[in-house]
């Protein structure tokens, strides 16, 4: 800390791709920035670390991305997963500025690769990052550094202080001691409060205990608090948030994108009592995988278990924890701890239910089940080929939507007007544009996008 000014132009807290991003770009803008990481080095990147792709509108083939994705059609998959809770201006503007992003992440050392298997679906919409989330963490860290970005680890920051319509300075604890940072504007890029179980289970109710936090352990929602109790204006529903189906097996926290599972569209899912519950054929997944960790929730116990047979074990990207195996559907069952009676009923039940015809794994089939209470309408084949499969599901939340209300240029508002010096980018105020729902590599879209202009702006500012 001793090569450090007295005062930085900026200062961001979060070290994620929304902070890189507004990090950056102020510093290509010639202003001096401080980085705060609550995470040590080994860990920094927040969520971020753990994604592997960007949604990108685009108006034809752009590498890695084919053919063309265009913005009416974004949105509209937009306003499917949120069901038009969204604020339409801020959505659309982050889907148009997507597409000059890529070249521009390209340019700070982000590498792209074409879409693996089992990602086929998504190679028109989401370019991929070699390397995964902590490649692109790496990149942006490389090119922060070379700017002359400063980077405090292990920063804590407990304290925004405003005072009127202006942020003076920050209270944080680095590496455990007590540090004031002083800087002429701030951006708050510090993530939800997915990892704080006490606000959890205030929003959801105890049951939020049982939930698994797939993302990382550092963003305990202690700048949103923060900012809220001093009158920042807030968007969304404490209890939305980014929540899919994990493989129950998965650590408490930080499990991160390896513990997802994306067996469903293949599978039947049953609940503790061995009933299915929701059609898993609803539509391709990247549509659907994120309604899934609500819907496990909303069980008995808060836990699923989906079943497979040997003909659907290879259609999507295996699990990082092996399947539960048996030679029937009895043994699958009694292995997982549940009723092998009133599994074979469900599953006797469905196979019945099911009509031959042209299964595509890759597509929507309309390969549908008749005459059930609770439809499979596509890819639904019996399970009757052995060996069997099982995983357990648990909700794994990635991060929480209620946050901090932002306008276009990312600037944070009270009820009396801006905060003249504050802007916040990434999931601290994703839930402007996610009211409920999640679209696949959405989050790294609003991430980059409002991180540049956040620092586009915070650098204007001291200018």
């Amino acid at each position: 800390m001793k090569d450090w000014p007295e005062i930085f132009d900026l200062a961001v807290v979060g070290g994620g791709n929304a902070a890189l991003c507004a990090a950056i770009t102020a510093a290509q803008q010639g202003a001096s920035v401080l980085i705060l990481e609550g995470a040590p080095v080994a860990y920094r990147g927040g969520n971020s670390r753990h994604t592997r792709n960007f949604r990108c509108m685009h108006k034809g083939p752009m590498f890695p991305l084919t053919d063309a994705y265009e913005e009416e059609e974004y949105i509209h998959d937009l306003m499917l997963v949120t069901k038009g809770k969204t604020d339409e201006a801020l959505a659309r503007l982050a889907i148009r500025s997507s597409e000059k992003c890529l070249p521009w992440m390209m340019a700070q050392g982000v590498r792209f690769q074409p879409s693996l298997s089992g990602t086929l679906s998504l190679s028109r919409t989401n370019a991929f990052f070699l390397g995964g989330g902590k490649a692109l963490v790496n990149a942006y860290y490389n090119t922060a550094t070379d700017l002359g970005v400063k980077i405090a680890y292990e920063a804590q920051v407990t304290h925004v202080h405003r005072d009127g319509d202006l942020i003076s300075h920050l209270e944080a604890e680095i590496a455990g001691r007590p540090v004031t940072v002083k800087a002429r504007s701030f951006v708050l890029a510090s993530g939800g409060f997915q990892a704080d179980l006490d606000w959890l289970a205030r929003a959801w109710g105890p049951a939020a205990r049982n939930f698994l936090i797939r993302g990382t352990p550092y963003n305990r929602g202690v700048v949103l608090r923060d900012l809220l109790d001093q009158g920042a204006e807030s968007v969304g529903d404490p209890t939305q948030c980014h929540a899919v189906a994990i493989d129950g097996r998965a650590p408490k926290y930080d499990g991160g994108i390896v513990t997802r599972l994306d067996c469903v569209p293949f599978s039947i899912v049953v609940n503790r009592d061995g009933d299915r519950f929701y059609d898993e054929g609803e539509d391709v997944w990247p549509k659907r995988y994120a309604i899934w960790g609500r819907l496990v929730a909303a069980q008995p116990d808060q836990v699923g278990y989906a079943l497979i047979d040997a003909k659907s074990i290879d259609l999507f990207m295996p699990s990082v924890f092996p399947a539960v195996k048996a030679d029937t559907i009895e043994g699958v069952a009694v292995a997982m701890g549940l009723d092998p009676a009133a599994v074979r009923r469900t599953v006797t039940t469905f196979n019945a239910a099911c009509r031959p015809g042209p299964f595509h794994p890759t597509e929507l089939d309309g390969l549908r089940t008749e005459g059930l209470e609770v439809p499979k309408t596509n890819w639904a084949r019996p399970l009757d080929t052995p060996p069997f499969y099982g995983y357990q599901l648990r909700p794994g939340v990635t991060f929480t939507y209620l946050g901090l209300k932002v306008d276009a240029r990312a600037q944070v508002h009270t009820a009396e007007g801006p905060i003249r010096n504050l802007w916040a980018a990434g999931e601290i105020m994703a839930g402007s544009i996610l009211g409920q729902g999640y679209l696949a590599g959405f989050g790294m879209t609003i991430g980059t996008v409002f991180g540049r202009i956040a620092g586009k702006e915070a650098a204007a500012h001291v200018a």
